[in-house]
């Protein structure tokens, strides 16, 4: 499925996801485009960083649905204390696609006082630099946060159920960036969790400095900013090459030259972890213990 982006490039599938279990909630990213003026996206979309001197223009959105009880977790990187307020969290029945650029300002008042739209400030003592916490929507449309071993906390009530949700994140005051690390929705007998998201592809076989996504990069000229993710989209190891590999846990997100790398040095799907033997010359891996 291809859409229209807010600044004209098409976007496709960026808001659908791959599972390559039954236990996976697919992998859950930041929307590459519907970003705030200030807000600069890396490391495959999971790490968003509010540049300037402003408190505002701060909003990212998760690039799939999120389930309700769906725990999406965080780790704020960096603050500053030069404002008031820190992080806000909820959700949308609005899809990141259609919105148009630029966003408005702040996601209190501007997005919540319009139809469809639900967060509330998240307390500025669990948004410390290299916090963790996470939030999520319960069966009763009720917003919850927890962070640093903390008990719950009750952010909010009355969101809709009816209609599917998008997580919303506003990188507000004195939060200044934030690293998505996932989420995982427990259920009676099982918990489900999203694909691990490939921070920094490192080998134990190499020196500790040595970074696979660092080494292509310089190789192909790419930049660390990110680029769509699902079947068909972006490299997630080069962030420039189009990802043409399909695994045999079923993501394709690797190009044919970055494959062979991760192949050599890792063995394994940088997604899920998902055991590879070696790239074959239709296109697809197969699997196999190494």
């Amino acid at each position: 499925m291809v859409k229209e982006s807010g600044n004209g490039n098409s976007v496709i599938g960026s808001e659908t996801s791959h599972k390559c279990s039954l236990s996976c909630l697919g992998p859950l990213t930041f929307h590459p485009h519907a970003v705030g003026d200030l807000i600069r996206l890396s490391q495959g979309c999971r790490l968003a960083e509010r540049s300037g001197a402003a408190f505002k223009n701060g909003l990212v959105f998760s690039s799939r649905l999120v389930k309700i009880q769906e725990r999406i977790r965080l780790r704020v990187e960096k603050d500053s204390f030069n404002w008031h307020g820190a992080l806000r969290v909820g959700f949308t029945t609005v899809p990141p696609s259609a919105r148009s650029l630029p966003l408005p300002l702040m996601a209190i008042p501007n997005l919540t006082d319009t139809q469809g739209h639900w967060a509330a400030p998240v307390h500025e003592s669990l948004c410390k630099a290299g916090s963790e916490l996470e939030f999520w929507v319960s069966a009763g449309g009720i917003v919850y946060a927890t962070g640093n071993n903390s008990e719950e906390h009750k952010l909010l009530t009355g969101v809709d159920l009816s209609q599917p949700l998008w997580a919303m994140i506003d990188i507000y005051g004195q939060t200044r960036s934030i690293f998505l690390l996932g989420s995982e929705k427990r259920d009676l007998f099982r918990t489900r969790r999203s694909c691990p998201a490939p921070e920094r592809l490192t080998s134990p076989d190499v020196d500790s400095h040595y970074s696979l996504t660092s080494d292509v990069s310089s190789l192909s000229g790419s930049s660390d900013e990110c680029v769509d993710e699902g079947e068909g989209s972006g490299c997630v190891v080069c962030m420039d090459k189009q990802a043409r590999m399909t695994l045999p846990c079923g993501h394709q997100c690797l190009c044919n030259q970055c494959a062979s790398r991760v192949f050599q040095q890792f063995g394994t799907c940088p997604l899920c972890r998902h055991k590879i033997r070696a790239p074959s010359e239709e296109g697809r891996c197969v699997s196999g213990l190494l």
